[in-house]
């Protein structure tokens, strides 16, 4: 006759994972929201300066353009 099956170890229910566990992809989630709009508000590059030379046909900011009447020449 042959033999039942031999018992080896008991199963148990695995314990009830910790409140990190179940939820680390939501708290990782903010904080990578939060360093990303830290980096994009406060680590932009200056602004790359503008030349002091005018282009033909416009005057440079501040410059006051006086238009002379001719006189006799």
């Amino acid at each position: 006759m042959a033999k039942g099956p031999a018992v080896i170890g008991v199963l148990t229910e695995p314990p009830r994972p910790t409140w990190w566990r179940l939820n680390r992809h939501k708290a990782l989630l903010v904080v990578g929201l939060l360093v990303g709009y830290w980096i994009g508000t406060h680590l932009h590059g200056t602004a790359e300066p503008q030349p002091d030379t005018p282009s033909p046909g416009r005057t440079a900011p501040g410059s006051q353009h006086t238009h002379t009447a001719p006189g006799p020449a």
